[in-house]
């Protein structure tokens, strides 16, 4: 099958290594000039790395990424741990593959790597969407600088601002939730030896804001997100933001937390918007479809986003195996995804206010009622993109 997907990112690279195996006519086209991924770090879990595997990138990952001990959840200014899920080995015997914290360039990489691998002219650039019409037989696509291309199946993995949902879904413009996220990383070293961070995944948790700190690049990096509730402002992941006011709103955060905004670069502070959808149930037409935050995009309090759109790939590309026609496959692959990935959205949703409570008691309180450690290893962390079953 001759298949497009726009948008070269990590989802729509994996869907593309997905289907390169199984011997698809593969094209990506992004409308980047030069093919790379922007923001920091991601947490792959173990229902990512999962399809990882089956793409064979298990030893590229052990070379550049870091396997955190646990998640922990500590209070903001004393640094109370109000919940531990325990990762490191007992996820990966639990569920059958390491927990991973890798930069998303690496990541990136990797994928990139394994897609050229299996087709070298696979991946177009400088290519931006502008116009697409579906016919009986086929998806043509028309490109900002005149030209165009077609397929027998379009796969828009495009973003949160996707060209191709508005042909599927709607023109809505995704909404703003109210808070903003910083992004920093910063060379491990530079941290004073007794303020850096135990090898976890630890979240920071105080009134109306809450950062997450982990390593990166082999743990020579430092990945910080801290997200704020904010008026609206400009949402780009390349946008910097003044030191000065990362420095306020972490005023009176633990030396751990502040170790780390006292020695970053403060021109390298970045900012951006969060924004959000409410989760949908249909996502295809008969040759076009959907994956990753082209259809659900997720807040990152549940460092789940990439794995859903890795997750949609190796869903999406077994469904495309079965002996069914294009749009019943399409179907299945909605049907199947659908309800897994709200819940990740919704549940994502919820963990602002349990990470944003003033009151300590009260935090407390709300831990010990979710539970997350029983909740994200009884049907989070456990799925298996590659032996789900497809029929019901």
């Amino acid at each position: 099958m001759k298949v497009v997907i726009i948008g070269g990112g990590i989802g729509g690279l994996a869907a593309a290594a997905c289907l390169l195996k199984q011997g698809h006519h593969v094209r990506v086209y992004e409308q980047a000039p030069e093919l790379g991924e922007i923001g920091a770090a991601v947490q792959m879990s173990a229902n990512a790395v999962k399809v990882l595997d089956h793409l064979g990138l298990r030893e590229y990952m052990e070379s550049v990424a870091v396997k955190p001990k646990a998640f922990e959840f500590r209070r903001y200014d004393d640094g109370e741990i109000l919940h531990t899920i325990p990762l490191g080995d007992s996820h990966e015997a639990q569920h059958g593959a390491p927990y991973y914290q890798v930069h998303r360039v690496d990541l990136h990489v990797g994928l990139l790597r394994v897609v050229l691998s299996l087709d070298k002219d696979a991946v177009r650039l400088g290519c931006r969407a502008v116009e697409i019409s579906e016919t009986e037989t086929g998806v043509n696509i028309k490109f900002e600088d005149g030209s165009a291309t077609q397929a027998e199946l379009l796969i828009g993995a495009d973003g949160i601002k996707s060209v191709v949902r508005k042909y599927v879904i709607d023109t809505e413009p995704p909404k703003f939730t109210g808070q903003v996220a910083w992004r920093i990383s910063i060379p491990t070293e530079r941290i004073p030896q007794e303020l850096r961070p135990d090898v976890v995944s630890s979240i920071w948790c105080g009134p109306k804001n809450h950062a997450v700190m982990y390593y990166m690049r082999s743990g020579t990096l430092l990945n910080f997100v801290g997200c704020v509730e904010r008026p609206w402002e400009e949402e780009s992941w390349t946008t910097k933001k003044p030191w000065t006011e990362l420095d306020e709103d972490y005023r009176g955060w633990h030396p751990i937390v502040r170790a780390v905004i006292d020695n970053v670069d403060h021109d390298q502070c970045y900012r951006w918007a969060l924004n959000n959808r409410e989760p949908v149930l249909e996502w295809s037409t008969k040759r076009i479809t959907l994956l990753g935050d082209a259809v659900h995009p997720t807040l990152p309090y549940m460092a789940q986003g990439a794995a859903m759109a890795i997750e949609d790939a190796a869903v999406l590309s077994r469904v495309l195996a079965l002996d069914v026609e294009l749009p019943d496959a399409l179907k299945t692959y909605q049907e199947l995804r659908a309800p897994r990935t709200a819940r990740v959205v919704r549940e994502s949703t919820e963990m602002a206010d349990l990470y944003h409570i003033s009151n300590k008691e009260e935090m407390r309180r709300a831990f010990k009622n979710r539970n997350l450690s029983e909740s994200r290893n009884g049907w989070l962390y456990p799925y298996d993109p590659m032996n789900v079953t497809l029929v019901k």
